[in-house]
């Protein structure tokens, strides 16, 4: 995954009322910490945060040039609250992190093929949990349903690995389940015997 840079600048204005003045602004109240460092109140602009999360999913590795610093910082998003009905960022944490440093991240896991006929598939999680160069994580993962049976499980063990990637999980974790369908189809009364009852 490649580095997006981005520029912040410092925020001084902190609760409620500085936080809705600076989305107003069209930016986004952050606060950028980790590796012993002392927490740094940012604001970020909400376009283009948005649009490097849409391309490149919530792991995102963000190259931070910081008004008024000398060296930029890299950073994960490590959580991201939205407004439920604007679908707007409302505050993001961001995560310092070092070049060659191995993190702990969710990676979405994508299901591939189709398993047998009658069958559907029940997700038990979406996401499984690795561990990988920060600046080289995965955008999404794989598993194979391809021609499973009733009764099959995906595990995280069945989770297509890139080199360098490690599962941070028991390989056993349940990630779904293939059971069999149900016919919605009402069973079909005898029209014959149906018409030999006696009327009441």
């Amino acid at each position: 995954m490649s580095e997006v840079k981005i520029s912040a600048e410092p925020r001084t204005e902190f609760g409620k009322g500085g936080a809705r003045r600076t989305r107003r602004a069209g930016l986004v109240p952050a606060v950028l910490y980790g590796h012993g460092e002392a927490p740094q109140h940012i604001a970020l602009p909400a376009r283009e945060f948005a649009a490097a999360i849409r391309h490149g999913g919530i792991n995102q590795i963000f190259t931070i040039d910081i008004a008024g610093n000398s060296a930029a910082t890299l950073a994960l998003p490590k959580a991201i609250q939205r407004d439920p009905v604007k679908d707007t960022f409302e505050h993001i944490d961001l995560l310092i992190v070092k070049r060659g440093e191995k993190i702990q991240v969710d990676i979405t896991v994508t299901l591939t093929g189709e398993a047998a006929k009658n069958t559907l598939i029940v997700h038990e999680s979406n996401t499984v949990a690795v561990v990988a160069d920060a600046l080289r994580l995965p955008s999404e993962l794989e598993a194979s349903i391809e021609g499973l049976e009733a009764g099959s499980h995906v595990t995280a063990g069945d989770v297509k690995l890139p080199e360098g990637v490690e599962l941070a999980v028991d390989a056993e974790t349940v990630l779904a389940v293939i059971n069999a369908a149900q016919s919605n189809e009402a069973p079909v009364e005898d029209e014959a015997a149906a018409d030999a009852a006696p009327a009441e």
